[in-house]
């Protein structure tokens, strides 16, 4: 039976860390493998951003660091490293300009995710990087100084192995999870894995029937027995619970029985609220109180009257008819309205799971890795990056951004070692 196959450098997954670690790693006519499960590289590269790829986002790398949860420091290195500009200009300089979309967020100009990859998989070719796919990893091991990865294809030793597997989301693209298995193996703590950037269920949803409605900036309250986390973000009525970016990006925090807060009122316009309706009582006391809310905007975050179908459902979830003339509302029903309409909380059911998540919480703990260089501390020459680690960002591109900097902050850390080695 042949023995492994010997390389300077075995990464394993070919997403956008682990192209992007093989390209820029590099240097004198190394070996480098990258080992994919799939047929082929990139498969959720390739469904990023409805296949249109949102590569980045615009602002300066300072501003992204509070996008990724409470692990933003660990990736400091990493972004102030590798920029969203220095990415912009590789594919750039590579023939694959960029556009900026409403937002920030960012774009190759085709729109297209393939141009993408097409740019990464032909830069490896021309530097000949080897990727080999349709073997999926059975086995790691660490014996002396080198790794020994086996496949269901072949076997093969390096001394430098990077781990670049990517979460659990979207696992029909080949993100199984086996990098949490492997970087265990290899003596590394897993904080709890989680879908992330993820709708959630709602339980006894009452907005079935406002499925589409979408609200701009508006304040979410997340509780477990008290406040734990205070985000505002657009929102969307789904048919059985919430999404939109607000939501998504609060998903990584959020799990079953939690209560969400919804604001359309800001908490502290509360009294002003109050005020108002009670003027709105002696002056308009016989209009039915669903038209006299019509003319909210001005207390509505967006100043945009909130929508009529919107209202009557408040206004049943009070205990309140509809047809109710503002004059009989009492001051029961005015503190329960307002209640619902500064906060209304819904109880959580359940986190849509890794078939919707964009991304993973939770993986390989960053204490055990050094954010300078995305080597373990724990195992010489094994080196971890993108989703595989205990760092998940915001829908916006924030994701992509974080995988091509550990990949490249790893690349140059292991040319440093390529020198170690061979000298």
């Amino acid at each position: 039976m042949p023995g492994p196959e010997d390389y300077d450098l075995i990464i394993v997954g070919a997403g956008p860390s682990g192209l992007f670690c093989a390209i820029n790693s590099m240097q004198n006519d190394k070996k480098i493998v990258i080992i994919e499960r799939k047929n082929s590289p990139g498969h959720k590269l390739l469904i990023s951003g409805f296949g249109r790829c949102n590569i980045t986002h615009d602002g300066d790398t300072q501003d992204f660091l509070d996008h990724y949860g409470n692990h933003g420091r660990f990736l400091r290195p990493a972004l102030l490293g590798f920029t969203n500009r220095d990415l912009i200009s590789f594919f750039k300089d590579r023939g694959l300009g960029m556009v900026q979309e409403r937002g920030g967020k960012i774009f190759p100009d085709t729109m297209q995710a393939r141009d993408v990859l097409d740019i990464l998989t032909l830069q490896c070719q021309e530097l000949g990087v080897v990727i080999k796919c349709s073997q999926a990893v059975t086995s790691i091991t660490r014996r002396g100084d080198g790794f020994f990865v086996g496949c269901v294809g072949g076997s093969y030793h390096s001394k430098l192995l990077a781990i670049a597997t990517g979460g659990c989301s979207y696992p029909a693209t080949g993100s199984s999870g086996d990098g949490y298995r492997f970087a265990g193996i290899l003596g590394h703590s897993i904080s709890e894995i989680g879908p992330a950037l993820t709708p959630i269920f709602i339980k006894e949803y009452p907005f079935s029937e406002l499925a589409g409605l979408s609200f701009s900036d508006m304040k979410i309250s997340l509780y477990r027995h008290a406040k734990i986390k205070e985000y505002r973000g657009d929102i969307l009525f789904t048919h059985d619970g919430l999404s939109g970016p607000g939501i998504l990006d609060l998903s990584r925090y959020i799990r079953a029985e939690d209560v969400i807060k919804l604001s359309f009122v800001p908490e502290d316009r509360r009294e002003a609220l109050e005020e108002w309706l009670v003027e709105r009582a002696r002056r308009n006391g016989g209009r039915s109180l669903r038209s006299v809310l019509a003319s909210l905007p001005n207390f509505v975050p967006a100043g945009v009257p909130l929508p009529p179908r919107l209202t009557k459902r408040l206004l049943e979830i009070s205990g309140i008819a509809s047809d109710l003339q503002t004059a009989q509302l009492t001051r029961k029903m005015r503190n329960r309205l307002i209640d619902n309409l500064t906060g209304l909380p819904l109880v959580v059911s359940d986190v849509c799971g890794f078939d919707l998540a964009m991304c993973t919480r939770g993986g390989v703990e960053t204490a055990e890795v050094d954010p300078k260089t995305m080597q373990s501390r724990l195992v010489k020459g094994l080196y971890l990056v993108g989703d595989v680690l205990d760092v998940d960002g915001d829908t916006g591109g924030y994701n992509l951004q974080a995988a091509f900097s550990t990949g490249m902050l790893a690349a140059r850390s292991i040319k440093s070692d390529f020198d170690r080695i061979s000298g």
